[in-house]
């Protein structure tokens, strides 16, 4: 299949005059008033209907609009009997596939829930909106609203149960109510809705969860939907081992679960008599919650199961016949858009993805793009772009492994003993991989022979053309997205300071974005001829170009030694993230008397980030860094009042002494 390569995807916006299906166009067509249906309803409701239907032009009654549920769970693959997996015991939703359009090449934003829950309720990109890091919280622009928001406004009833997470405040009006005993069941009579209920109980956490919880999660599978651990394929990527084989095991059974409870709602929507007055989105938030899934971003940390019921009354909208399939790629950024379309409101102009169903349905993507950034006390940067064929991966921190510790990850067993073969030298081929002490700078993969992307194609000459190609989307993509995460963390809060990382971000002042594309290539090449020019990066102008210059030279390990002078006077720097990676510089130089005192100093500081960074270059340095011990143990927050950053500061604080003191 060819894609064309010149086609962008930013901005998306179909003209309203897109050619509709003949029944379609009768529907929008159809003469109608702006305030029919709306009658019935409260009457500020129906003021505040009829005052948006006069600001945007929507005209179509609450009569000629469908119900949209979203069921939602997490952490789950396509690890269904529809998608093919005879493992699998999901019976509810085997049956709800029969009657949906079932795609099979849908993808989140990124493998985790937060930047990617945020990417579904704005329809804007996390490395654009300010989101892209776990529990780093962002501020919303006045124009940027959660697109419920949008529905209400139109007269539809919001519910939310019950799960938010979007790495920002969720603003009041996105919801009529948010809370675990949200229900459609609460609107006014006749109020069409959206509502979405989100199941954790296939989560990650439910893994590693006690036997007593597991057991409860589980509590209504019946013997022959109970998995054995000795019959798991064991994935690849994986070590074949008993911990992996079991959590394997565990995560299949609470997909099982998971399918119960999508039957409770579907049966709640027949006895109401809702069924075929409603649109049933189902999808997970991200790849399966397994250790080298979760939290990265190849193909199995970002393909979801998504399907879509349409029933006879909106069968007219649906591209193709129930239990028939769809290859057309979608991904997170798409999907607020595609709600608005189906009920036929406006799509505001800050929406970065495209709808792919409805009225204002734009054309079918050629590429999908998105990213991976600091997960949990994990700091890196990985942008991807991926057709119907490949995916390309550019690791912008190739310096730093796979493996770096994130706490989560490490509360399973299975990512014990992962490490423990890794410690014992006792892993080969693909699970070796995860531990290797670098990243690939660039990764290329035929995704349709392999799927769980293994071989590498970049340095293939045979792929250098696929190559080229989707290297130059990509970094138009990051420009044309407005693309964030190449200041470091601290410098994107910083620099938004009394605005927001959104406004900020097309700001060629505070996000130089082709700047630091220079810098990073530059970084990136960990080529010993350019340490010169890289200890050029430490005297640029902006700190976060410093940053990057600092960050080449500590790829070079030994290699940047003709750059002494300059790392140390970036020692001085007034950019903290920028003195703590010339500080960990040198200490493989041997400076140790000159740069443990920096790391120390910023265990100390009233800053978060960097803490975050200064215990990151201590784990790194293993022993270097025991002198650092005392200040490790100080260097403890006081506990937020919600997840934040500051957890990860404080899990760090608590792992770091077993590692480095031993």
């Amino acid at each position: 299949m060819h894609h064309s390569p010149s086609r962008p995807i930013l901005p998306v916006r179909q003209p309203q005059s897109i050619a509709k299906s003949s029944c379609e166009r009768q529907r929008v067509e159809r003469a109608r008033s702006p305030l029919a249906g709306a009658r019935s309803y409260p009457s500020r409701l129906f003021l505040v209907a009829s005052l948006v239907l006069a600001i945007t032009g929507t005209s179509a009654s609450a009569a000629d609009r469908p119900n949209i549920l979203w069921i939602t769970c997490e952490d789950t693959s396509p690890l269904l009997g529809c998608y093919g997996d005879t493992f699998a015991r999901t019976p509810r939703l085997d049956a709800f596939a029969r009657e949906s359009v079932l795609y099979t090449q849908a993808f989140a934003y990124t493998g985790v829930c937060a930047p990617s829950r945020s990417c579904l309720i704005t329809g804007v990109y996390p490395l654009r909106l300010g989101s892209l890091h776990m529990r780093s919280t962002t501020r919303l622009p006045t124009e940027i609203k959660g697109f419920p928001e949008y529905l209400r406004a139109a007269g539809y009833y919001a519910s939310n149960n019950v799960k938010e997470d979007y790495n920002f405040a969720t603003p009041k009006t996105t919801w009529d109510e948010s809370s675990n005993r949200a229900h459609w069941r609460k609107r006014a009579p006749g109020q069409t809705f959206f509502s979405v209920f989100n199941f954790t109980v296939s989560h990650q956490s439910q893994i590693f969860a006690t036997e007593a919880k597991y057991r409860e999660n589980t509590r209504r599978l019946t013997p022959d939907q109970r998995r054995d651990p000795a019959k798991v394929t064991v994935p690849p990527i994986h070590p074949d081992t008993p911990e992996f084989r079991k959590e394997w095991a565990r995560h299949y059974e609470n997909v099982t679960a998971t399918d119960y409870l999508v039957g409770d709602v579907l049966d709640e929507l027949e006895q109401d008599g809702l069924a075929e007055d409603t649109i049933v989105f189902f999808f997970s938030d991200h790849g399966t919650g397994m250790p080298g899934v979760k939290m990265w971003a190849w193909g199995s940390s970002l393909r979801v199961p998504f399907m879509v019921r349409f029933p006879e009354k909106w069968r007219h909208l649906a591209p193709a016949r129930p239990g028939e399939t769809t290859d057309r790629l979608v991904t997170f950024v798409d999907f607020a858009p595609t709600v608005l379309s189906l009920v036929d409101v406006d799509l505001p102009a800050h929406l970065q993805g495209s709808a792919f169903l409805g009225a204002k349905a734009g054309p079918p993507r050629d590429l999908i793009f998105g990213g991976k950034d600091r997960q949990g006390e994990a700091v890196d940067t990985v942008r991807y772009v991926r057709d119907h064929r490949f995916q390309y991966l550019r690791n912008f921190q190739p310096h730093l492994p796979h493996s770096q510790f994130m706490s989560y990850n490490w509360q399973h067993p299975s990512m014990r003993a992962w490490e423990r073969l890794h410690l014992a030298g006792k892993l080969t081929g693909a699970p070796a991989r995860f531990f290797a002490p670098r990243k690939a700078v660039e990764e290329l993969y035929d995704v349709g022979s392999d799927p769980w992307q293994i071989r590498n194609l970049a340095a293939d000459p045979a792929y250098a053309t696929e190559l080229a190609r989707l290297r130059a989307l990509l970094a138009t993509q990051m420009r044309a997205a407005g693309d964030l995460g190449l200041l470091p963390e601290r410098e994107l809060h910083a620099r938004s300071a009394g605005s927001t990382p959104y406004a900020i971000a097309t700001d060629a002042r505070r996000n130089p974005i082709t700047e630091l594309l220079r810098a990073a290539e530059l970084a990136n090449q960990m080529a010993p001829r350019n340490v010169a020019a890289l200890a050029e990066l430490l005297r640029a102008t902006d700190s976060a170009v410093r940053w990057w210059g600092a960050l080449g030279l500590l790829a070079l390990r030994a290699d940047a030694a003709p750059a002494k002078s300059a790392l140390l006077a970036a020692l001085d720097d007034v950019s903290p993230d920028t003195r703590i990676a010339a500080a960990e510089t040198l200490a493989h130089l041997g400076s140790l008397d000159r740069t443990l005192p920096v790391l120390e100093s910023a265990l100390r500081v009233d800053d978060i980030f960097a803490r975050l960074a200064a215990l990151n270059a201590a784990h790194r340095l293993g022993p270097l860094a025991r002198p650092l011990l005392p200040a490790i143990r100080q260097a403890k927050l006081a506990a937020p009042g919600h997840k934040d950053v500051s957890d990860y500061v404080n899990r760090l604080v608590e792992y770091l002494p077993d590692r480095i003191g031993k």
